[in-house]
């Protein structure tokens, strides 16, 4: 059966705005790029939110090109955000960018948050990608971390997506949950699991947005036109999650 489309990127008559968004961890883009960039290409997205982007030898260059044979440019974040990395399209207007690194547990990875904000329209949003800890304390504490962050960002409306290391059943997860919408839970679309692309058995990747955003749609985009089963599997280590959103005007 084939998956219905997602709405289509608009900017409505009171400036509200429907846009498309995308979180996607890339494996540092150790694997098929040209397949990673068609996949991206194909979802039409106003926002990627990427985790896991280059951050060594000429990362700047790497992303750069991603984002470029995706159609989209860069936004923020690589390795000044430790990893998470947000691409937009040249719809959106900038208003503001912030990397944040998050405080170092020793023995464990770096983490951080690339935000900005960002308008469509009339519409003004926060943005924020993420990639939780492994190490499930650690990744409670970032997770209070982002909310905090959303809220101290001074924008009515804000979406956050990324790889959060759990499932939904998770205390990190639902305590997203308490205060921002699961996108997925929402208004499911397409596919539901995240990882891996060879066997989907779990959902660890995800897109929330603030009380006031309607979620049109959200899921993996398997069987959306221009994205390939083979090229998912080659791409990187996890599937994708497209969202379309309706952000109201402020």
């Amino acid at each position: 059966m084939a998956t219905p489309p997602l709405p289509n990127s608009r900017t409505e008559a009171d400036g509200s705005a429907v846009i498309r968004v995308l979180s996607y961890n890339i494996r540092s883009m150790r694997d098929d790029t040209a397949a990673l960039a068609r996949v991206i290409h194909a979802c039409a997205p106003d926002l990627v939110l990427l985790q896991e982007a280059p951050r060594f030898f000429r990362w700047r260059k790497k992303l750069a090109r991603l984002a470029h044979a995706a159609d989209l440019v860069v936004l923020t974040g690589g390795a000044t955000a430790a990893g998470p990395a947000i691409l937009c399209s040249l719809r959106a207007t900038v208003e503001r960018t912030e990397d944040v690194l998050l405080p170092l547990t020793p023995g464990l990875h770096r983490r951080g948050f690339a935000t900005a904000v960002v308008r469509f329209g009339g519409a003004r949003l926060g943005v924020l990608s993420c990639h939780l800890s492994l190490q499930k304390d650690e990744r409670y504490e970032q997770g209070g971390m982002l909310l905090d962050r959303l809220a101290g960002m001074g924008v009515e409306h804000a979406v956050a997506g990324g790889d959060l290391n759990e499932r939904p059943d998770g205390r990190t997860f639902r305590r997203l949950t308490e205060g921002l919408t699961d996108c997925w839970a929402a208004a499911p679309w397409g596919g539901e699991y995240t990882s891996t692309p060879a066997d989907p058995h779990q959902r660890i990747d995800a897109v929330f947005a603030t009380k006031g955003v309607e979620v049109l749609g959200c899921g993996v985009p398997l069987g959306h036109p221009g994205v390939t089963e083979t090229d998912l599997e080659a791409a990187t280590d996890h599937l994708p999650v497209l969202a379309a959103l309706k952000v109201p005007a402020v």
